[in-house]
């Protein structure tokens, strides 16, 4: 991890009131006599000052290594009778608290503080076992009495270690602590940013597929609607010096054609032109689906080719979205049907009810299609997968194209749920 400027120059501020700190506190200090006559000169405790302040104004840089300078210089404070030790306490915790919370390398990190805090301790026990073990001067008073089993002397030992377990104990757990937050921040930061890209990259596949769905009605509605009228057109064109009255029914097809292909391109405009992709209900698209399957058949036998209809199995309620793309499965095979069957070919349209599934199958007798798969026959395979279902589609051995789509049933889907 590398500090911010902000960061740096807080630890600049630190390092600075630390030092100033210590002066103020030696001062005093040597006046009040702490060491008494054995107590180090001034310029040694400015300099002890100067090696205890400035490493932490890199402490997050290298918190290993300060740790373990101001620690060596609390230790050298201490036994050359430097009269200051409080700055020095509190600089050493924020050292070893900066170890915990800014070490990358946590072996290092659980070693050096570790390491230090035992040095410590074990520079505690001698000293307090020399202060027990050693006879005072004569005329020198006891600071605390070590008369009985649990005397004064012994009360004030056994506060010095607790005070001690609470200093280092209390600096480990907060450098710890401090760590895992500071992880945790960076893991939910990373998160935020992941989420803030799975939104843009999903907003970008919505925009995708609406330009997709577009496409996908447009093909549907322009090309249906295009082709039967050309059909139409060129069988009124062929008959109209021999049967005038014929071809003016067939151009009155060609009109209702027409008719029809603006009023469901009006339709979905109207749907996109929408906020939200509803349309109004003033101008809502009627739902076609498996019952304007047998006009799409007529129609398609009025364009000039021959097809039959047929409902095999008791009908049974379909999803609303599936019958619609069934709808348009079958409008876009009847439509290459007419396209590529050839003159005398034939269709028969037959929507199957099986206890688990509905099938769709489009057939004819006509000659196979030489193209290339294209957008028609890509749209009826996306139609299928949305309703979750699937399609098969290629010529038959007996000459002719085969088109056979199958759906789940709106009950045998919601006995899966």
């Amino acid at each position: 991890m590398v500090p911010t400027r902000a960061q740096s120059r807080a630890d600049l501020g630190l390092a600075a009131v630390v030092f100033v700190g210590a002066l103020i506190s030696a001062t005093l200090s040597a006046v009040a006599g702490m060491y008494g006559a054995d107590q180090a000169d001034m310029p040694l405790t400015v300099a002890y000052a100067f090696v205890l302040a400035v490493p932490l104004a890199l402490r997050r840089r290298w918190p290993a290594t300060v740790a373990v300078i101001v620690s060596a210089a609390y230790f050298l404070a201490v036994t050359l009778h430097i009269p200051e030790i409080y700055a020095g306490n509190i600089a050493m915790f924020i050292a070893l608290y900066t170890v915990g919370a800014w070490s990358l390398d946590r072996r290092r990190a659980t070693i050096v503080r570790i390491g230090i805090i035992t040095g410590m301790f074990l520079w505690l026990v001698v000293v307090m076992f020399i202060d027990a073990t050693q006879d005072l001067p004569d005329g020198v008073d006891e600071s605390f009495s070590r008369a009985g089993a649990f005397s004064p002397y012994v009360a004030y030992t056994l506060l010095t270690i607790l005070l001690n377990v609470l200093y280092f104990g209390g600096a480990y757990y907060f450098g710890e602590r401090a760590y895992q937050q500071m992880r945790e921040r960076r893991a939910l930061e990373e998160r935020t940013a992941e989420l803030e890209r799975e939104r843009e990259v999903t907003a970008a596949q919505a925009v995708a597929l609406d330009r997709v769905r577009i496409a996908r009605e447009l093909h549907d509605v322009v090309a249906h609607h295009v082709s039967l009228m050309g059909v139409q057109a060129g069988a009124a064109r062929s008959v109209m010096a021999k049967d005038p009255t014929h071809a003016r029914e067939i151009l009155e097809s060609v009109e209702s054609s027409a008719r029809d292909a603006l009023s469901e391109l009006r339709q979905l405009l109207a749907t996109l032109r929408t906020p939200g992709g509803e349309p109004d209900t003033d101008t809502a698209p009627t739902t076609r689906g498996l019952a304007a399957i047998p006009a799409l058949v007529e129609e398609a036998s009025a364009g000039g080719m021959p097809t039959r209809f047929a409902v095999i199995g008791e009908p049974v309620p379909v999803p609303e979205v599936a019958q619609v793309n069934l709808y348009r499965i079958a409008q876009e095979a009847l439509t290459n049907a007419r396209r590529h069957g050839g003159p005398g070919a034939t269709a028969d349209v037959r929507l199957r009810y099986t206890p688990t599934i509905v099938e769709l199958e489009v057939s004819n007798t006509g000659r196979m299609a030489a193209a290339a798969p294209g957008l028609g026959q890509l749209g009826m395979r996306e139609r299928a997968e949305a309703s979750g279902g699937t399609l098969e589609l290629g010529a038959r051995a007996r000459g002719g194209y085969l088109v056979r789509v199958r759906v789940p049933r709106q009950d045998a889907v919601a006995a899966h749920v």
